[in-house]
């Protein structure tokens, strides 16, 4: 069976040549660009399953990168960041990244985080619907919609709201949504950018997403 396509776009060769060689020891097929603008122009030819995405890139830089590709497609995206880039890591995530990886990193951390983020992409397992007022979401087609306009979920969203829309009105903490994404990986900090974004793309459905203070979130039924 093919493995999936891994691209990444990193300036720095060394840290780009370690994670081949990682990913293509965990039996992943790889792409690699150096700079921003190769790295769009290689995401549209290679169609690759899951973008690796540096921050700091020359040409475009990963923010940019992520708002045009975003227009485009909700193939999964790990962004690369230093421990300096805190804002634009928010960003990031707001703007739709599934995950980030902060420098210095362990090469064997970002091959889990990578098989994490696929594993929740490839919407495994999900066999349920459930509607909720005019929020709909079928978990066969991983698709949600509201009154009838299917909304534009990154991956990782979809995977949020389905867990919440599995338990309508109960008050999840963050750290059981971090437990519900099976990804050790994700710190309570993503988990209130992914609502946050989360809410935005869900349109009038948002408020049905609720922030319960001194506990966490959840989907009114």
């Amino acid at each position: 069976m093919a493995k999936e396509l891994i691209l990444i776009i990193e300036d720095e060769s060394r840290i780009a040549n370690v994670l081949e060689a990682y990913l293509k020891a965990a039996g992943y097929k790889t792409e690699y660009a150096n700079n921003g603008k190769y790295g769009l122009e290689l995401w549209r030819a290679a169609k690759p399953d899951l973008i690796l995405l540096d921050l700091m890139l020359p040409e475009i830089d990963g923010i940019e990168l992520t708002k045009i590709i975003r227009k485009e497609s909700e193939i999964p995206i790990i962004m690369i960041t230093a421990k300096t880039e805190e804002i634009d890591k928010l960003i990031g995530l707001e703007l739709g990244a599934d995950d980030y990886i902060t420098k210095p990193f362990s090469p064997r951390e970002v091959v889990a985080r990578v098989k994490a983020v696929l594993r929740r992409s490839n919407g495994q397992n999900l066999k349920r619907h459930y509607q909720l007022g005019q929020l709909s979401i079928d978990l066969n087609a991983i698709e949600a919609k509201c009154v009838d306009e299917v909304l534009q979920l990154s991956p990782t969203q979809f995977k949020l709201l389905a867990f919440l829309a599995a338990s309508p009105d109960y008050a999840f903490s963050r750290a059981e949504l971090r437990q519900s994404s099976k990804d050790s990986f994700v710190d309570e900090r993503t988990i209130d950018a992914h609502i946050k974004n989360l809410r935005k793309r869900m349109g009038e459905c948002g408020q049905k997403l609720e922030t319960v203070r001194g506990v966490g979130y959840r989907l009114r039924s």
